[in-house]
């Protein structure tokens, strides 16, 4: 699909796992929706100083959202030690060792298991850290393209449920119009029955003016007008694409606001129904634009 046209959830995980020649590096993003972009980072130590790069690659993918990132490396088990031996304090022990025989021949020689105890001879520090520089990197990017893909699907899915809705609102936008008429023409008859009951001339004038005012009470089509504007601009941002979370969610208050505008003026029951169901369908659009990047 065109990038153009995707829409991505804010939800969205992904998982990645390689194998190296000296352990197995895994990382893990997830998100859940937010206001803006907020990521965190859970590092081992040996990959704090590429936080800031991992930062910046992220954010340059990523508009909105939760994110967490976990990255953890595990040495191959039976090679740890091998890895952590400080070869520049062995080579000063070995060094030391044929001194000391040189002068006493018959002296004892270190042993492995003398080395091993010796203090600082396994220091974490000893490992090559920056091995892992790389690889991190790489991984990070092949789990933000999966985590990519599995924010659009998620995108797809929220803009056929926004479609639906969309359907439902027009064609309860477009059974309230012609029942204006008709309300009108209910109301004339029972305003001459009350004027004829209270022995009230009938005039045309009179008939005209209460009509003209409650016409006007109950005039509905600027705001029937306005829901089809907002709704075309919905379903242009859906087509359009991209980051659009936030000027939906400023559509569905503007929809909102039109559909208290229509019930405050209704006078009739359908259009009483129909604008509390085009609130509820509102609401679970506006439910389902919170998750939309």
């Amino acid at each position: 699909m065109d990038k153009l046209t995707t829409i991505y959830s804010m939800t969205g995980y992904a998982v990645v796992t390689r194998e190296l020649p000296y352990g197995s590096l895994n990382l893990e993003l997830r998100s859940v929706n937010n206001r803006y972009l907020d990521i965190q980072f859970r590092l081992p130590d040996e990959l704090r100083s590429l936080e800031a790069a991992m930062r910046e690659f992220l954010a340059s993918r990523l508009n909105r959202g939760k994110v967490d990132c976990r990255v953890n490396f595990s040495r191959v088990g039976g090679t740890e030690d091998l890895q952590l031996i400080n070869s520049d304090l062995l080579q000063k022990l070995l060094e030391l060792d044929r001194t000391v025989r040189s002068a006493l021949p018959n002296a004892r020689g270190l042993e492995v298991a003398d080395i091993l105890r010796w203090p600082g001879i396994l220091g974490a520090n000893s490992f090559p850290a920056e091995n892992l520089n790389e690889p991190c990197i790489e991984l990070l990017r092949a789990a933000l393209d999966d985590f990519a893909a599995a924010r659009a699907r998620e995108g797809e899915k929220l803009r056929a449920i926004l479609l639906e809705r969309l359907g439902r609102m027009r064609r309860l936008t477009e059974e309230v119009a012609p029942r204006i008429p008709a309300l009108l023409a209910v109301f004339q008859e029972k305003l001459k029955l009350r004027l004829h009951e209270a022995m009230i001339n009938c005039d045309d004038d009179r008939i005209r003016l209460e009509l003209s005012l409650f016409a006007s009470k109950i005039d509905v089509d600027e705001e029937l007008s306005r829901l089809r504007a907002h709704l075309e601009e919905v379903e242009r941002f859906l087509f359009k694409g991209g980051a659009i979370g936030k000027r939906l969610d400023f559509l569905m208050q503007e929809l909102n606001r039109e559909a208290n505008t229509l019930a405050a003026k209704s006078v009739d029951a359908e259009v009483s129904k129909t604008s509390v169901e085009l609130k509820v369908l509102i609401e679970q659009m506006r439910e389902q634009v919170q998750n939309i990047e």
